[in-house]
């Protein structure tokens, strides 16, 4: 996907336009109207999806995350080359990783 056509708004420009009555540029009628299957058609079609599409989401949780510590800790070198060759956010998916293996171990003791 191309940085010229991605748009960033902020939660507060979302909440001036709508004081403003303006309306979402969404049209939600459309997307109302589309069933599970078009859904998964489009996504199919959709390149920025190709890695997600077989993924199992059933287990899938949304995750809020609390505020960050700062640390210093020491990994392999083959650990950190692995999570910087998958770009930006790697230090955000190193967390996820140890969050899953912790929910694991709670999950695992009586």
């Amino acid at each position: 996907m191309s940085e010229e056509n991605i748009t960033r708004t902020t939660i507060a420009e979302i909440l001036e336009k709508r004081a403003r009555g303006e309306k979402s540029q969404t049209d939600w009628a459309r997307v109302d109207a589309m069933t599970d299957e078009d859904i998964e058609r489009a996504m199919r079609d959709d390149p920025d999806w190709k890695d997600f599409m077989d993924i199992d989401w059933s287990k899938a949780r949304m995750v809020i995350p609390d505020k960050k510590k700062a640390i210093s800790i020491r990994l392999d070198p083959d650990i950190i080359d692995f999570f910087q060759a998958t770009g930006k956010g790697y230090q955000t998916r190193i967390n996820a990783v140890l969050r899953h293996f912790v929910d694991e171990q709670k999950r695992s003791k009586p």
